[in-house]
């Protein structure tokens, strides 16, 4: 069976079957770059100070401001009540599981169900109106 691959030259290593890649990359990162436009910092400004803009950012802190808000009492009663009400927390629910327990797990339910609440959210009501906005300026650019 004959080999197809030359024979390494005199002195060095075979090469032969790593491929050169670096002129494709770059060719292909010079012409993604020359197709992405980029905004000036006036554009950027304009875009900041539009009603488009304005009412994304409202519709991220309408929902972010007041869930922070929630988690962060919810967290702080968890807090004071470990502090201050020891004979409630310590009651056992059944077994060696006490109210103390049920509330620190429950902490970590929370979180999570925000974060998926959030990802919910900001793909039906944010995603779209970034997107829109980046477009544009992409398109103006």
């Amino acid at each position: 069976m004959a080999s197809e691959t030359p024979p390494p030259p005199e002195g060095g290593t075979d090469t032969s079957t790593t491929a050169d890649t670096s002129t494709t990359t770059d060719s292909i990162t010079a012409e993604s770059t020359a197709a992405t436009a980029h905004p000036t910092t006036a554009q950027f400004a304009a875009v900041q100070e539009s009603e488009e803009f304005g009412e994304l950012r409202r519709a991220y802190r309408s929902f972010a401001f007041p869930l922070t808000v929630a988690f962060i009492a919810w967290y702080l009663l968890y807090v004071l009540l470990s502090n201050y009400a020891g004979g409630f927390m310590g009651t056992k629910l059944f077994g060696n599981v006490n109210v103390a327990l049920v509330l620190g797990l429950a902490q970590f339910a929370t979180t999570f169900l925000i974060a998926w609440y959030y990802a919910r959210h900001a793909a039906r009501k944010l995603d779209p109106r970034a997107e829109a906005i980046k477009s544009r300026m992409e398109a103006d650019a």
